[in-house]
């Protein structure tokens, strides 16, 4: 029997994630995830782990709806107002896409700089300015917040648990920053879903996860592992077509509500 036995948003790109009991979707993917980015202040382009794993330590958490707690060692807790979609428009890249979204102001700004040592804005992305996903996996009109290309990621806890083993130590499911995790099935298992459901809600799995080099920060501390584990580990036996491949991507037929423990059942 398959469970859905984690559930993960990432308020802000590349910050800590939250693990949740329940969570809603709405056109985005979990609402309230990856709604906020931290975009260098000159080019407009994204900023993540990969180039400062600082932001490890960096923790972005909603206040309710309208409001983003950010905090960090050594600095004041800063309170951040949902900005005005349509007002104080940033022009920012996220990988190959460019786009126009508010900008978060001055405070936030300020304090991201300080903290990360370089100048940055903060950035929000209201749902009617998201991104088109890649229509080589998507319909036209699904669309993406600040994930990297899709708005779910899902990751059987059979297939950590295999790759911990390999690597021959404990490995965090936060290195890997999914939103979905399900126990009960096989070691990538999640491989051959096509269509799942998860309590009443339909969901599309359309395209492998290729990892990077954040997968060998630890999550807790920044640092970098020496032996570059555990993608190095992946690349033996993971690698397709120069890529390496680690969970799923899914978008949702439309929007519902999920919840830890719910059944998880195989369509296709």
């Amino acid at each position: 029997m398959l469970r859905l036995s984690g559930l993960y948003r990432y308020p802000l790109k590349s910050a800590k994630g939250e693990a949740l009991e329940r969570a809603s979707l709405d056109g985005l993917g979990l609402s309230g995830d990856r709604r906020w980015m931290v975009v260098d202040s000159q080019s407009g382009r994204f900023l993540t782990q990969r180039l400062l794993p600082q932001m490890t330590q960096l923790l972005a958490r909603w206040q309710g709806s309208e409001q983003l707690l950010l905090a960090a060692p050594g600095m004041p807790d800063l309170q951040v107002a949902l900005p005005d979609e349509d007002a104080d428009l940033r022009g920012v890249t996220i990988w190959r896409d460019s786009l126009r979204v508010p900008d978060a102001g001055e405070a936030a700004a300020d304090w991201l700089s300080r903290f990360l040592g370089r100048a940055c804005r903060l950035v929000q992305v209201p749902e009617a300015r998201a991104r088109q996903v890649d229509t080589a996996y998507a319909e036209v009109g699904e669309r993406v917040a600040f994930a990297d290309g899709f708005p779910l990621l899902l990751i059987g806890q059979a297939s950590l648990d295999d790759l911990a083993q390999r690597v021959g130590r404990p490995l965090q499911m936060q290195r890997f920053r999914p939103n979905l995790v399900v126990e009960g099935a096989a070691p990538y298992a999640e491989d051959g879903w096509k269509r799942i459901r998860i309590g009443s809600l339909e969901l599309r799995v359309v395209k492998g996860c290729s990892r990077c080099i954040m997968t060998t920060l630890d999550p807790q501390t920044g640092a970098r592992s020496a032996d570059r584990e555990p993608l190095a580990t992946l690349q033996g036996y993971r690698e397709r077509d120069g890529e390496v491949y680690f969970g799923q991507n899914l978008i949702a037929c439309g929007t519902g509500e999920l919840a830890l423990g719910q059944l998880v059942e195989v369509l296709e």
